[in-house]
């Protein structure tokens, strides 16, 4: 089966029908990733009340798959150019698979971050190949711009399924439950992708250079690591980003002595993909920023159930969708400088309308994350498609794992950075009421679950006002940590103006 070739005259191909089965096989891991992303922030409730993780345990059950998967993209990407995308597809299936099913018995919360972790080890194969794929699959510019809406997407289309069908389980099976979504699902793609999607590699791969794996898992995971922690414990935390960036340093300066360094940093000479970078990172963290707070506002302070907390959401995930899909007739004749500011303009609304109005009208919060997903959704489409766009086709894999590394480094900011600061100001501004016992107080001011856990067990007059005080000072840190969401909104659009200039940006070969 050919797929990617030319014409005599050098126009590429465009892909048959069977470029686009492949597309709906390489599908599959994608919703996958995202519907357990979504899952687990509405499961964290149950998770709080079953496992009574710490506010710190609490960050790192979300982060601890992002920060490996971090560390280890740009490794299991440039790994993907050499010994094959679609070999690298299949590791990562069998072993997420694997750890999912490890992940149902956890009896702790330290056991829970592990698995996390484990599954962020196998995410680092699945991620990059399914994009790095695309750039194989379909060499027309025109019609890849549409598979890498479809691509972006799938990540809203499982951000929307993950909060119904995940509060469906919570609400009639435990927690782990949703874990156990990703055995069908990778069943599923181990049986079709050796069928429709088609092996790729780097035709004139250099060799594996373990020195250079190492040193990048040694500079992205500590910088990822010491983010959250400047952001959970302050200045204290900056030692692990000066380890990190040391390491960082080094593997630059062997990159840049290399014939065939695992990562050509050529490409980030071009304005295009850098800010295309940029604008995914500052972008993710707005995104993951919101869904972190509002998603424990609508359960514990609006009193939802996590599916009808799901369905509130619903709005912004499909208007992510056809944010992406609408954008793409109109990327195609207009500057990204224009197309992405003025997309991210609904974003900047969106956050505005939670800042200023507060967060205590459910409606408020559906149509502000409606903004919001809009916007996001279109961005994401167009920076996505430049990224692969400038990159040459044989180093789709390192550039690809390069773009996965931003958008998850931007989760990790997204929990970490407004997530702890949603967190300094809720406990700095939460005023437990007289006659709640010092336990119980010291639970209240962890976090938000344990404040309302603690307000349950109490009951009567003392409960209720405890329940009161919690939610104020929560709702008070949600205003502060919208208008920081805002500016990154803003950054986000300053640095697509700047540098996504031009139309589309020229197609590296």
């Amino acid at each position: 089966m050919t797929i990617t070739a030319t014409t005599s005259t050098g126009t590429a191909q465009r892909a048959d029908w069977r470029g686009w089965v492949a597309l709906a096989v390489l599908m599959l891991p994608v919703l996958l990733v995202s519907v357990d992303n979504t899952i687990l922030n509405f499961a964290l409730p149950a998770i709080a009340r079953d496992l009574e993780p710490s506010s710190a345990e609490q960050l790192w059950i979300i982060d601890a798959y992002s920060l490996v998967l971090a560390g280890l993209l740009v490794t299991m990407g440039s790994l993907g150019d050499r010994l094959g995308r679609r070999r690298m597809l299949l590791f990562g299936a069998v072993g997420f698979t694997v750890v999912s099913v490890l992940a149902v018995f956890a009896p702790t919360a330290g056991w829970l971050i592990a698995a996390r972790a484990a599954m962020g080890l196998f995410g680092a194969s699945l991620m990059p190949s399914t994009m790095s794929l695309l750039r194989d699959i379909f060499p027309d510019r025109d019609q890849r711009r549409i598979a890498v809406a479809i691509w972006a997407g799938m990540f809203s289309a499982g951000a929307a399924l993950g909060p119904i069908v995940g509060g469906f389980l919570i609400e009639h099976l435990p927690w782990q439950s949703v874990f156990l979504l990703a055995v069908p699902v990778l069943v599923l793609l181990l049986v079709l992708a050796p069928v429709f999607v088609r092996e790729s590699r780097d035709p004139h791969p250099g060799p594996v250079d373990g020195a250079s794996i190492v040193l990048s898992m040694l500079a992205l995971a500590p910088i990822a690591y010491g983010i959250k922690e400047v952001a959970v414990h302050g200045a204290i935390g900056a030692a692990p980003i000066a380890v990190g960036a040391l390491f960082a340093w080094l593997f630059v300066r062997r990159q840049r002595a290399m014939d065939a360094p695992m990562l050509d940093l050529t490409l980030f000479h071009r304005p295009a993909f850098s800010g295309s970078l940029l604008v995914n990172l500052c972008s993710v963290i707005a995104l993951v920023g919101f869904l972190y707070f509002a998603s424990q506002h609508l359960q514990l302070i609006v009193g939802l159930s996590p599916m009808a907390a799901g369905f509130a959401l619903v709005p912004g995930m499909a208007l992510s969708i056809l944010g992406g899909l609408a954008v793409t007739p109109i990327a195609r004749r207009h500057p990204a400088s224009i197309v992405v500011p003025a997309s991210l303009m609904l974003a900047l609304a969106g956050y505005l309308i939670v800042a200023l109005a507060g967060a205590h009208d459910l409606w408020l919060i559906v149509v502000a994350f409606a903004l919001l997903g809009a916007g996001i959704g279109a961005t994401e489409t167009v920076s996505g498609e430049l990224i692969l766009a400038n990159a040459p086709a044989a180093k789709a894999g390192a550039a690809s794992a390069v773009s996965e590394t931003a958008y998850e480094l931007g989760a990790v900011l997204g929990t970490s950075i407004l997530g702890g600061i949603l967190t300094a100001g809720y406990r700095s501004s939460l005023v437990v009421p007289a006659g709640v016992p010092d336990g119980l107080a010291a639970h209240a001011r962890e976090t938000l679950a344990g404040a309302m856990n603690a307000a349950d067990e109490l009951g009567g007059e003392v409960g209720g006002a405890l329940r009161a005080a919690a939610a104020e000072a929560f709702d008070g840190g949600v205003a502060v940590t919208s208008l920081i969401g805002a500016a990154l909104v803003v950054l986000s659009g300053v640095i697509a103006a700047i540098t996504l200039g031009g139309r589309r940006g020229a197609a590296r070969p």
